[in-house]
């Protein structure tokens, strides 16, 4: 059976992080590698630290993630189409077809990074780690790792396969369907709060999940659930914990010497010159203007209605987001290495603590407590700059949080996934789109992206979304 008919998920997975097949006919020989392998302490950090580059792959924080958590909102546009088959351009324009080269690739790559965080909680047990706690914390990353993953599909595919379970046979998989997505949800919910009580404090090592990683998730999923006061007391033991803090002046969040700062809860780790540049990112050669950069893309670029929404004195303009020459906005998140522009350095941070307090304020402004929305917004606008924010009309108050959220998140693949929770997508993108006299209006089957027709092929149980 061929790798065109590898099972939606778990595409050859069962191997080392350095071996592969196309075979599925190799699974009782790669099952055996793989027993003979995960047999050490050691050994099973390699695995462990296979399931964190998995993140790095090019259809999760490598490249495709930002564009569909930005593309299909008013954050972002696709400037030239044309270099990568229309992907992209499909997202912006609302005119995705299933057989869209990003969805398959986002398809494929979760599922493989679940998979490989399933092996190791599959096999960890029976490994003598010289510390338990090492052992325990190991079990809560790739708890943590697997909420965010499924997190992110349900997000983007609304119903979604849920594989917990280390599959050395997809085809035990085969008809399953897809998962109801409050099953999805239930089940991240559980591996967050056990996330919570496994993982340290404070990362053990550069880049690894800690504590208030979990917590953070944990809030932004209850917000997404409605859960409002459930999302207030995990966001709040983040603030508490007092292991995160704003840094002095925008400037300081992405610089390449200050990565992993205060401020940054969880990054997806990248690095140039490393491993004859494969470890570095492709973020700034595909998110920058054509021709402002030798081989740029011009995917995924803050667009000019954006950028006009920062005011004069708010410090993250032109830090964040800058014009070129020619006035095309683009994002300064990401630094390149000018020898080598796929292989830049700096990493893609995934939960922010900015991020955390824009999340509290929304909460407390759900539960009518103005008071506490505001001493929340007004720390990301103080950091700005900005004045204090003022108004307790809880129109005009929702608003500004919403406001601060795009001006402080810009690229960093929230913006589409905020008007999801928020249920106004529709609304927002409608008028955005008359704004900008823009011939394009959506409804409600926009709000997810179609299966990849790859996984509907090989499997009829996979059903499409409607619309589609």
């Amino acid at each position: 059976m061929k790798n065109r008919n590898l099972l939606l998920f778990l595409i050859a997975v069962v191997l080392v992080a350095t071996a592969c097949t196309k075979e599925l006919t190799q699974i009782p020989n790669t099952s055996k590698v793989l027993n003979n392998f995960f047999t050490t302490e050691s050994e099973s950090e390699e695995y462990v630290n296979s399931v964190y580059a998995g993140l790095q792959a090019q259809g999760l924080y490598g490249q495709y993630l930002p564009c569909l958590g930005e593309l299909p909102s008013d954050n972002t546009w696709d400037q030239v189409p044309a270099n990568d088959n229309g992907w992209a351009g499909q997202l912006d324009l609302f005119s995705t077809i299933p057989s869209n080269g990003i969805l398959s690739q986002n398809w494929k790559d979760a599922y493989v990074a679940i998979q490989r965080a399933n092996v190791v909680l599959n096999r960890i047990g029976t490994i003598a780690y010289q510390s338990d706690s090492t052992k325990t914390a190991r079990m809560g990353a790739m708890k943590f790792i697997r909420a965010l993953l499924y997190f992110n599909l349900v997000n983007v595919y609304g119903d979604v396969p849920l594989v917990t379970q280390e599959t050395t046979d997809p085809n035990t998989y085969f008809g399953q369907g897809r998962t109801p997505k409050d099953s999805v949800y239930a089940q991240i919910i559980n591996d967050l709060r056990d996330a919570i009580t496994q993982l340290p404090l404070k990362a053990d090592k550069t880049g690894g999940a800690r504590r208030s990683a979990a917590q953070s998730l944990l809030g932004k999923v209850y917000l997404t659930r409605g859960q409002y006061q459930d999302a207030v007391n995990v966001l709040q033991d983040v603030v508490s914990s007092g292991q995160h803090s704003l840094m002095t002046s925008p400037d300081k969040v992405f610089a390449l010497n200050n990565e992993n700062n205060a401020e940054i809860i969880f990054a997806v780790q990248f690095a140039s010159g490393v491993n004859g540049g494969t470890e570095g990112s492709a973020m700034q050669q595909q998110f920058s203007p054509s021709g402002f950069e030798s081989g740029a893309k011009g995917h995924n670029l803050p667009n000019l209605s954006l950028y006009k929404l920062y005011g004069a004195g708010d410090t993250r303009k032109g830090v964040y987001v800058d014009t070129t020459k020619q006035g095309v906005p683009y994002c300064k998140k990401y630094f390149p290495n000018t020898a080598n522009l796929i292989d830049g350095g700096s990493d893609f941070v995934v939960l922010r603590y900015p991020d955390v307090l824009l999340m509290l304020a929304e909460a407390y402004h759900e539960l009518g407590n103005a008071g506490s929305a505001l001493a929340a917004l007004n720390q990301v606008r103080s950091r700005a700059g900005l004045s204090d924010y003022e108004s307790t009309d809880p129109t005009l108050l929702g608003a500004e949080i919403a406001l601060e959220r795009q001006l402080e998140l810009v690229g960093e693949g929230h913006r589409w996934f905020d008007l999801l929770r928020k249920g106004n997508a529709v609304s927002v993108m409608n008028a955005w789109f008359t704004s900008q006299a823009i011939n394009i209006r959506i409804d409600n089957h926009n709000l997810l992206m179609p299966v990849p027709q790859d996984q509907v092929n090989t499997d009829p149980a996979i059903r499409q979304n409607e619309g589609y």
